[in-house]
């Protein structure tokens, strides 16, 4: 095996173990939001209880967009290895953290504000993982297989929020209501220790991207040039992030609604058992993570353009009918409408990443990427869950986050009509 390949291999199995230690934890954060609800807010009643929670879950997301432009310095700047290695040992501190926090039985109010400021920790140190892995990845890989090799960013993702949907189950199945509420919640938390130093260590022994290192060299002498990134970002490529922002609206919603919050949906809302929501949210994850790699190889192809707004004219037509397919079905006709909606979520997923990459030049790219995916994940991913839960509450109408999902694909389809193909180009400098 040539020396390009060995080390585009381990920078393949870098980013997606970082990547895959980071979005557990949000997994297991969703997943267990009825649980955290009660432990954490108990004085309220259920549905209050579960906006409390998935409220702790949006204000996290705040601090994205910061942590977005200081990674991206950091990645533009020092490097993405760096950035990576920083990122996900705060993040893997953090979450466990979370195992030992006290309940709100013990010390009151203070649990749900050390709750918050250790989410907080979690957003910011998140803003920095999915743009500079899917960068990492992009900067090595061949021109005619970056579609491929960037949709392992994504594919670790879900195999994050899969892997914690079935901790989740087990837990579940293996406990009572009582030892889930007393201490079982606290277990997925632990085990962001040993796999984030596992993480870490495997980044740290990667050399940076061919990419860096040659802007590096020709930028030695134009150092204060090189030295805020975020500054040429905003000047001289603004519409760019507008666009990419836009176009990162479906992602942002789609992701949070469909992967993380369909469980807590179906059960709360749709009258589902825990254990069959789960388990349909598994199978579903599943299926979608073989989806993100066959959309992923179709962008090489068809190019990303294409794929996206395929995306977003599917979302906009079937959103609605599929939701309200919902109510009163079976397991199984649940199962193939949440299979369905990972179809969708794959064609977008499975492109984004590397269309954000190619629309910014290698000095900003990381910058460029993090600052808008977080922005557009800030306003309209983190607070899905709980834009969703509100909507219900207050119109009474189930199908509010349907419509929500709808408004997201128009804003994305109308972004992505305004940029050209990025497709079929080598990585512009």
């Amino acid at each position: 095996m040539s020396v390009e390949r060995k080390a585009l291999r381990r920078a393949s199995v870098a980013s997606f173990i970082g990547n895959f230690v980071e979005w557990f934890d949000y997994a297991a954060y969703g997943y267990l939001a009825t649980v955290i609800a009660v432990v954490f807010f108990p004085q309220t009643d259920k549905t209050s209880g579960l906006l409390a929670a998935f409220a702790v879950f949006a204000i996290s997301f705040i601090v994205r967009p910061i942590g977005g432009i200081i990674w991206g310095h950091i990645g533009d700047r020092h490097g993405r290895r760096n950035a990576l290695a920083w990122s996900i040992l705060i993040m893997s501190a953090a979450t466990f953290g979370i195992a030992f926090l006290p309940t709100y039985a013990q010390v009151g109010m203070w649990a749900p504000l050390l709750l918050l400021l250790i989410r907080l920790v979690q957003g910011f140190s998140a803003s920095g993982e999915y743009a500079g892995a899917s960068a990492f990845l992009a900067e090595y890989a061949p021109d005619n297989k970056r579609g491929f090799y960037t949709c392992l960013v994504p594919a670790s993702t879900a195999a994050g929020l899969l892997f914690g949907s079935l901790f989740v189950a087990v837990l579940y199945n293996l406990l009572d209501s009582q030892q889930l509420h007393e201490w079982g919640w606290r277990l997925p938390f632990l085990l962001a220790a040993p796999l984030g130093l596992i993480g870490r260590y495997i980044r740290l022994r990667l050399q940076d991207t061919p990419k860096f290192l040659e802007m590096e060299k020709a930028l030695e002498n134009k150092e204060a040039e090189h030295k805020a990134p975020i500054r040429q970002l905003f000047g001289v490529y603004r519409l760019k992030v507008l666009v990419a922002i836009g176009v990162t609206c479906l992602n942002a919603v789609a992701f949070y609604l469909v992967l993380s919050y369909m469980p807590t949906y179906l059960s709360a809302e749709m009258g589902m058992s825990e254990t069959d929501s789960f388990m349909a949210s598994t199978v579903s994850l599943a299926t979608y993570i073989g989806f993100i790699f066959l959309m992923g190889k179709l962008s090489d192809r068809f190019g990303r353009k294409t794929m996206l707004v395929a995306a977003s004219v599917l979302f906009l037509g079937l959103t609605v009918p599929l939701f309200s397919l919902l109510n009163g079905q079976s397991f199984m006709v649940i199962l193939l409408i949440q299979i369905a909606f990972g179809l969708m979520l794959a064609m977008n997923d499975g492109t984004l990443p590397c269309f954000l990459t190619e629309i910014f030049p290698t000095r900003v790219r990381y910058s460029g990427f993090a600052f808008s995916f977080n922005t557009a994940n800030a306003l309209f991913g983190g607070t899905a869950p709980f834009i969703a839960t509100w909507l219900i509450s207050v119109s009474g109408d189930k199908m509010a986050p349907a419509w929500f999902l709808v408004v997201a694909a128009a804003v994305a389809l109308l972004a992505t009509l305004a940029v050209r193909e990025t497709a079929h180009h080598a990585l512009p400098d």
